[in-house]
């Protein structure tokens, strides 16, 4: 991120201005609002008319040109005074409790009164000076109260825009906005704006990276999509209840504090223990469920489309051209219903390992993963991996069953994994560099591994190779990702 200054912003007269490689995007003006300044300023209008509303603009920071967020957007930053007096009490807590105990209820009650419109205030201005401008190149954002800052997002440089609808959200009828963009691991937003303005407002800008017209871009739409698969609830919760992580967590949330109160007296340490072991134990069963409810995988000309969620709904799109490595993922109680997951890594992005399938048939993830990677078989990519040599359990004792290596036209794929399996695959051109490591005790059995570097700053690792074959797969995986770059489908939006 580069500082940049913007002169034509009115009343940008304090340093701090921003330039970002991505950003994010909202709707026009809300009701109650009307449009007086060809700038594409926004003043109130209302029974005191709009001389009224002129003179109570001028008590406030100057609008800067563009389209606004929703109205129900100031509600959403009233929360940021509370939490800085939360976070005070809380590096000074004695002298907070001291002071709390002092007051009267009196003193309590308007301290509240006062809090309150301080916070919705400061709400309300940050949503004043924030808006944001579509142009035929870049989509430019506008926000800071104390500090101006102007976000520049290229157009061309779109991966992903996605629709995120949290519960409370929805039930106002609002949506974010949320933006990657290749060159930067931060995903900007716009929240909030109108369910139906957001899914326009994404229509238009992924039409514009694509090449469209920008006179047609507005009108284009949203493109059709075609659904492939549909995760049932039932199965979701089968395959979590047959996940051994969940239970893993759950156990050791009930025992381990256990053992630390019986060991050291102290309840205290008891409950810190079992604290973040509740929370894992949440986010790998009932929170997952509630993600990865009712998952859908559609096709459309842009990518392909995942609908997800129970409480926050979110739709994802998996950008074409941007996936740069597969992990079929097996746990072991799995294995007899022929069930897997399916895991993504996207360049660019800042989600690091995204879920294609939460649980799938492999025949079923087999054709999605088609659309994927177009050319990749999964069946023939699992057949061609080749175990690694006897000698191999000297330096990974028992574990070293699991591991594999197997090339073939499409992708490089490893295998790792005896409980839980996982089938890595890169595609051969999406591959950046290829390394040789080998440690004084692979040395010395006369092993080796490959790692491939791939765009999206991951690795895929053929472990415990013999050392001559491994040099012969360096040598020979640089020449197939050359040829694969040649090859390899545009990285663009509708095509």
């Amino acid at each position: 991120m580069s500082a940049v200054s913007e002169n034509d912003v009115p009343g940008n007269d304090v340093p701090g201005n921003e330039e970002r490689g991505g950003g994010g995007a909202g709707p026009g003006p809300g009701p109650g609002w009307k449009r007086d300044h060809p700038t594409g300023r926004t003043e109130p209008s209302g029974p005191g008319g709009p001389g009224a509303a002129r003179g109570v603009a001028r008590l406030l920071p100057a609008r800067p040109e563009g389209r606004r967020l929703h109205p129900i957007t100031p509600w959403r930053r009233t929360w940021a005074p509370i939490a800085a007096l939360a976070v005070f009490a809380v590096q000074d807590f004695n002298r907070a409790r001291e002071w709390f105990t002092q007051l009267t209820v009196g003193w309590l009650l308007v301290a509240f009164l006062l809090l309150l419109p301080a916070a919705a205030a400061y709400g309300f201005l940050s949503w004043w000076v924030t808006s944001y401008q579509v142009t035929d190149t870049e989509l430019r954002i506008r926000t800071g109260l104390l500090f101006r800052r102007v976000a520049h997002i290229r157009l061309d440089r779109l991966q992903a825009v996605d629709v995120t609808r949290p519960l409370l959200a929805r039930a106002v009828g609002v949506a974010k906005l949320k933006l990657d963009v290749v060159g930067t691991n931060d995903k900007d937003e716009l929240a909030f704006v109108g369910e139906e303005e957001a899914v326009a407002l994404r229509a238009e800008l992924l039409a514009r990276a694509a090449g469209i017209a920008p006179e047609a871009a507005p009108s284009a739409g949203e493109a059709p999509e075609r659904e492939l698969v549909r995760v049932p609830p039932s199965r979701l919760t089968v395959a979590l209840l047959l996940m051994g992580t969940g239970w893993g967590f759950l156990a050791a949330t009930i025992v381990a504090p256990l053992l630390i109160y019986w060991w050291t007296g102290s309840l205290g340490a008891a409950v810190a223990t079992g604290v973040p072991m509740l929370g894992g134990a949440w986010v790998s069963t009932l929170g997952r469920y509630l993600t990865e409810y009712d998952w859908k995988v559609a096709e459309s000309p842009d990518g392909l489309r995942l609908d997800h969620g129970l409480l926050n709904r979110e739709h994802a799109t998996v950008p074409p051209g941007r996936v740069q490595s597969v992990r079929i993922v097996e746990p072991l109680l799995w294995r007899r219903l022929d069930w897997v997951r399916v895991e993504l890594e996207v360049a660019g992005s800042d989600i690091g390992n995204s879920v294609l399938l939460p649980v799938a048939p492999r025949g079923v993830a087999a054709g999605v993963l088609a659309r994927v990677l177009p050319g990749v078989d999964l069946a023939e990519a699992a057949s061609v991996t080749r175990p690694v040599p006897r000698r191999a359990r000297w330096a990974v004792p028992v574990w070293w069953r699991g591991y594999g290596h197997g090339v073939t036209d499409a992708v490089f794929a490893t295998r790792r994994g005896l409980l839980r399996r996982e089938l890595t695959l890169v595609p051969h051109a999406k591959v950046q560099s290829v390394r040789l490591s080998q440690g004084p005790w692979e040395r010395r059995l006369g092993l080796a591994d490959v790692l491939v570097d791939h765009g999206a700053n991951g690795t895929a690792s053929a472990r415990l190779r013999d050392v001559e074959e491994a040099y012969a797969i360096v040598g020979a995986q640089a020449e197939r990702s050359r040829t694969g770059r040649r090859t390899a489908r545009p990285d663009r939006w509708l095509t």
